[in-house]
């Protein structure tokens, strides 16, 4: 997705130290979660799992009681979102103020809550007196800038995204005051600056669109590997991770994770929201709960996935509104303050009772890909696949996906194929039904199935290519087909159901 950040950031980096202390009392919020002696914390939850679980905030917002309760109760780490950027705190060149930022880390403090710093060194956000400099004069200008601020929070930060944002969606490194005088080079010098402020900080990289693999993602991996191998100081990667259900879940996320936790770095998501068009509908809703649930999952299955922040968690005070018009709904309360069903999911994924609501049942997912340019011809050529995300092992013979088209004009009788998988195609079971109960996109189904056969836990089947046609040979037309996606790229694809012994456990029936 094309993401263009405004407002805030979030990140601490490593495992915080500090439990949630003194738990504010949030039965003031009539529906809301219960108290900690009731019901675990999500922080609770996932310090269990050796994670944290944290939430952005921003200073107008701590005056709402009712919000700090609940911020200071269920959370166990804070991000500043706009506190500690350079615009608020060096407004004018050599003149630090820090009231603001003060302000958050006294909050943590009060709240046993470990605080990530957000951000030293940003493209955006700068007073207008940083670009104006001329390049020679921005290394000491930077290099002072992260000195002070790094130094005035020595002991009240855990961990910093000292350089936020680098690259363009190509991989190619930004276009800043920074880059312009200094090149890549302004990178390793910020760390080195912020390390000699503060040694005992965890110091990260901060970037969006880099939770799947691609070609941002790999652009971070080639410079945080050059930069261990020049002994830069570096602890982390920060993966914003704002998402969005009409978009494909990031792909392969956790095996994008763990190629940096094998260069020895912690990996932590630092901005998670997932945003929708609005109105907001139970299909929505659900990919979003989905969403959630499988990046909680991610981070659980890898060690050094160090925890979760929510780019606050209150759709009251969300910036998706005012960046994205028409989208919202984006995070794990209401603009009531009320737990939605992304909570749930959450929860449950952390190892929590579900609370009644949401989360996604199961443990197997579909992923789907367009093997076809064409959506106007004679076939249709679903690539399918599908991930065991559990910790047990799928009995494929009670497994079964249903991918839905339309059947258009012409013949009304289908045959079907398998052309290759890897797990040979003479296991696979495929065949065309009608919906019982017709609908815009959806009146008939592919159902495939499985002779047999185990898929063990994070395991995949592999590819499975198939094919449809009808026995006329008559044209389709696929462009308003609910299965349909025009991606040539594996991703998630909430718009195919797997079901296990007749139950859904993935997807989103039309």
């Amino acid at each position: 997705m094309s993401l263009v950040k405004r407002c805030r950031h979030s990140r601490t980096g490593g495992l915080p130290t500090l439990l949630v202390g003194a738990l504010a009392l949030v039965t003031t919020l009539t529906g809301g979660p219960a108290t900690a002696a009731e019901q675990a914390t999500l922080h609770e939850l996932a310090t269990a799992q050796g994670k944290y679980f944290g939430s952005a905030t921003d200073n107008p917002e701590l005056p709402d009681a009712a919000y700090a309760a609940v911020l200071g109760s269920e959370f166990g780490q804070i991000t500043p979102g706009n506190s500690m950027k350079w615009d608020t705190t060096e407004p004018a060149q050599g003149q630090f103020n820090f009231a603001k930022g003060d302000v958050i880390t006294d909050f943590a403090q009060q709240h046993g809550q470990t605080v990530r710093g957000h951000t030293l060194v940003w493209h955006s956000q700068l007073p207008g007196w940083v670009g104006a400099l001329p390049p020679a004069q921005v290394e000491a200008a930077m290099t002072n800038h992260v000195t002070e601020e790094a130094t005035h929070y020595r002991g009240a930060v855990s961990a910093w995204d000292v350089v936020n944002e680098p690259f363009n969606e190509d991989g190619t490194f930004r276009t800043s005051p920074f880059y312009t005088a200094m090149g890549s080079d302004y990178i390793a010098k910020a760390l080195r600056a912020a390390h000699a402020a503060d040694p005992e900080a965890k110091l990260y990289v901060n970037d969006y669109n880099i939770e799947g693999l691609g070609a941002k993602s790999d652009a971070m991996y080639a410079l945080v590997s050059e930069l261990l191998a020049e002994g830069v100081p570096l602890d982390g990667v920060g993966m914003q991770a704002h998402l969005a259900v009409q978009y494909g879940f990031p792909y392969q996320m956790q095996a994008n994770m763990q190629r940096f936790a094998d260069l020895g770095l912690d990996v932590a998501v630092t901005e998670l929201d997932v945003r929708m068009q609005l109105p907001a509908d139970s299909a929505k809703t659900a990919t979003q709960s989905s969403y959630y649930r499988q990046v909680t999952e991610a981070c659980l299955a890898v060690e050094r996935c160090v925890g979760i922040t929510v780019w606050d968690y209150t759709d009251k005070y969300s910036w998706v509104p005012s960046t994205f018009p028409g989208q919202g709904a984006a995070n794990l309360y209401d603009e009531n303050l009320l737990p939605k069903p992304a909570y749930s999911a959450v929860r449950t994924a952390l190892g929590g009772d579900d609370g009644g609501e949401g989360g996604e049942p199961g443990a197997l997912k579909a992923q789907y890909r367009s093997s076809d340019s064409s959506s106007g011809d004679n076939q249709i050529k679903p690539g399918l696949q599908l991930v065991n995300t559990g910790d047990t092992a799928a009995d494929l013979s009670d497994v079964t996906v249903r991918y839905w088209f339309t059947s258009g004009n012409g013949a009304s009788t289908y045959g079907t194929w398998c052309d290759w998988s890897p797990i040979g195609c003479s296991t696979v079971t495929h065949r065309v039904a009608a919906a019982s109960t017709p609908k815009a996109g959806a009146d008939h189904y592919l159902e495939v199935g499985f002779t047999g056969g185990s898929l063990p836990p994070g395991a995949t089947t592999g590819e499975i290519q198939l094919r449809l046609s009808k026995t006329d040979w008559s044209n389709f037309d696929e462009s308003d087909d609910y299965s349909h996606g025009s991606g040539t790229s594996y991703a998630d694809a909430d718009r195919i159901a797997v079901y296990v012994g007749g139950e859904l456990v993935w997807g989103i029936e039309p």
